[in-house]
This record gives structure tokens, sequence and C-alpha cells, in this order.
């Protein structure tokens, strides 16, 4: 196991938490680790990414955020990547079966504080979420070196194609709202069709923004309707 970058300690942290998983048994599992053993007063409890977007942006009080990976919105680990972007207060990990070096990788290119297998114990579980918690960096000892050219390259992978500004770069849920972007649709206009609230589509277009490579509105639409055109070629082709 390797930990490093200590930020705060466990009595400074606020008290409450977000686990995000569709199995609501591993919720309940998590919620009495965190409000048992960690001091959480309040776990909120979420089976999707979306739902969990929508605590994040409504509260500014959720110290620690879990997600799973294999749940409704979660595209991959990098998804992780617009939650530390835009909530960088809060601490975040991924709590999954998975034990893929590609996806553990991600995850911590990404941002997370740790990534954390389902399959350890209660006590090893509380070991390593108080130690994120605390504000160290919670590396599997499967991953914690990148010990090979492959290993390098599906590391840097993220970083390389979120440079490039290619559409075919976002999440599938960034490439709906640039789609209903490219319609002109406002964005309440969006929310309204996603069923999200106006806040959390204000997260996911400054993300699309980002990985564009774009500051406006207009720009993002017209790089979308490009990559339209190109592909409607392709098609023809």
């Amino acid at each position: 196991m390797r930990i490093q970058c200590r930020e705060m300690s466990l009595q400074d942290a606020p008290r409450i938490a977000l686990t995000a998983d569709d199995d609501e048994f591993f919720r309940a599992a998590m919620k009495f680790i965190l409000t048992s053993h960690l001091g959480f007063s309040e776990v909120i409890e979420t089976g999707s990414f979306d739902d969990a977007l929508e605590y994040l942006t409504a509260r500014g009080d959720i110290a620690l955020a879990l997600f799973d990976l294999a749940m409704p919105g979660m595209d991959s680990p990098g998804s992780l990547r617009t939650v530390r972007e835009f909530f960088p207060n809060t601490k975040v990990a991924m709590v999954s079966a998975s034990k893929a070096r590609g996806d553990i990788l991600m995850a911590l290119d990404a941002g997370a504080h740790g990534y954390v297998s389902k399959d350890l114990s209660m006590a090893e579980m509380t070991k390593i979420l108080r130690k994120i918690v605390e504000g160290w960096i919670y590396v599997p000892p499967s991953v914690a070196e990148v010990s090979s050219a492959s290993d390098a390259a599906t590391f840097l992978h993220g970083r390389s194609s979120r440079l490039t500004g290619d559409v075919s770069s976002l999440t599938p849920r960034q490439r709906q709202v640039l789609d209903l972007l490219i319609a002109g649709k406002s964005n309440k206009e969006i929310a309204r069709a996603l069923q999200l609230s106006d806040g959390t589509i204000k997260v996911h277009m400054a993300a699309l923004f980002k990985n564009l490579g774009v500051n406006s509105r207009s720009a993002a639409a017209a790089l979308g309707a490009r990559h339209l055109v190109s592909a409607d070629k392709d098609d023809d082709a």
C-alpha cells in the first residue's frame, strides 16, 4: 500500500458523505462504516452518477464522495474528473469490484483520492477510507508503480485525448448536451430534456467547454456541427 500527500486531519473534516452505487445493500454497508466508524453524521445515498452530481451541485458541505464504476451515468473512471474539477473541496474515491489496471490508473489520472476494491474486509475498508478523509492518496498495491510502457500509455491516454478537442473524446452525457446545444436549446431546455437540474447542466456544460478547448456556447456548437458534417461525409463515402 502506498500512501502520500497528507492535507488535513479527520477532526477538521466536515461530517457529510455521499455514496453513489446502484447496489443498495452495498450503500447500506458503506453508510454503516461512515457513520459508525468514521464519525459522519449524514450519508447521502444515490444510485447514479447524474444524481450524485445533483447532490454535489445543490450542497456545498459534502466532504467525501464514493463512486461505483458499474452504475448508470458512470461512463468510465475518467468521469470523476468532472467531480474533482468542479467540487475541489470534496474528497473523491472510486469503490469498485473492478481490479483492472486500466480502470485504476484512469481513476487516479482523473484526480481520485483513491481506488478501493469492494472485496476488502470492513476493517481494511475503514482503514483506507479514514486515510482518504485525512487527506492521503490511496494507491492499490497492484499499481503502486507504473511498471511498463503499456501501463504508462494507459495512464497518459486520457490526458492526450483531452488535448485534441476531439468530440469523440466526450462522455455520452456530454455528447447529449452538445447535441442539444447544436440544436439551439437553452440550458433550461437542455435540463428539461435530460431531466436534470439547471445547476447540473452548468457543470456538464463547463466540462464540455473544457474538454473541447472552447470558451463559449457558440464555439462549442460550431465545433460540434463541424464534427457532425465530417461524420456524415464519412458515412456517405
